[in-house]
């Protein structure tokens, strides 16, 4: 039979992916993909604890910060831009009106974050970009310019020793505080196309290099190919949202399932099934919740939370068991 499209091979990877492991991600807006599929599976994850960053210099520098534990974030360290106060370091889900409530945030989610690296078993970081800009004025590299005026800023792209020299000194420095941790790099499928298709592509090659060169080098590292899979596999439009720029639904779950194959032992894909199905029964909206059909119904899927929490009782179904209580 004739195939259309190159399928991409998969193996199991060098480290396999459980319930009873903690994970961290970092990284553009695929780690978040990820990271949610992964939370609401029931995973122990810590995601984006700085908001989503695109660049490899931000996530080193993040990533260095974190494994000192310090600084916490100051008054001083924030600007005020159109009626929020914003961090240099951080994503704007984190900008509030009011500068002691964006501090608050900012720095429950460093410590959080400081401490969960330290316990971490797997470190999930998805590379955007290798184009970053920095302030003018002080050479500062920033993780979001949070709509300031372009004259503050220069842009350039990394080279690929660069980013290697910058993440390597990053894991070098985690591993002192955590031997252990194993360390998944993937390049994140959505386009960056401000600066044109060329200059993406450009980009995006030197990022593949540099995770190369990173696993190649560093024990306890690995990639995966989360660009590969939509360019090289699905290699079609119809795979992309109305932007032309990111992953649709469908290629998202595609990359997913192909993520779930690679790493997770059968155990933990048959607990994924069993998990799902009571949030598929948690999002089901009945049309009539005060008949005795739907109590029974309500009643089962507490049933099937307890038989699972008898074998895991680390999963955390207190959404679940409120939502079903509430019949």
């Amino acid at each position: 039979m004739m195939t259309f499209r190159t399928v991409f091979p998969n193996e199991r990877a060098a480290c396999s992916i459980t319930h009873e492991k903690r994970l961290m991600l970092m990284g553009s807006c695929f780690a978040e993909h990820i990271g949610n599929r992964l939370v609401e599976r029931k995973f122990a994850c810590n995601v984006n604890p700085f908001g989503i960053v695109y660049n490899p210099a931000s996530i080193a520098n993040a990533l260095l910060r974190l494994c000192a534990g310090e600084p916490l974030y100051k008054e001083t360290d924030l600007f005020d831009n159109q009626g929020l106060w914003h961090s240099w370091d951080h994503h704007g889900d984190f900008s509030k009106p009011n500068i002691s409530e964006t501090l608050v945030g900012i720095n429950g989610a460093f410590l959080q974050a400081a401490n969960d690296l330290k316990q971490a078993d797997i470190l999930f970081l998805t590379l955007g970009t290798a184009e970053l800009f920095y302030l003018l004025e002080s050479n500062r590299v920033v993780a979001n310019n949070h709509k300031m005026p372009a004259a503050l800023f220069g842009q350039k792209r990394l080279n690929v020793a660069e980013i290697s020299t910058q993440l390597d000194r990053a894991f070098k420095k985690i591993q002192e505080i955590n031997q252990n941790l194993e360390i998944i790099l993937t390049v994140s499928p959505v386009r960056h196309l401000r600066n044109g298709i060329v200059e993406n592509q450009r980009s995006k090659a030197t990022l593949l290099l540099a995770c190369a060169e990173l696993c190649a080098n560093l024990p306890n590292t690995h990639y995966f190919p989360a660009y590969e899979l939509l360019l090289d596999d699905l290699r079609d439009y119809r795979f992309y949202a109305d932007d032309m720029v990111h992953p649709n639904e469908t290629a998202v779950e595609y990359i997913w399932q192909y993520f779930s194959a690679h790493y997770f032992p059968e155990a933990t894909r048959a607990l994924n099934r069993d998990i799902e199905k009571i949030l598929a029964a948690a999002r089901h909206r009945p049309f009539n919740p005060a008949t005795p059909e739907h109590s029974a119904f309500a009643q089962q899927q507490q049933a099937a939370i307890e038989r699972l929490k008898q074998h895991h009782p680390d999963l955390n179904f207190e959404a679940e068991i409120r939502y079903f209580d509430s019949f």
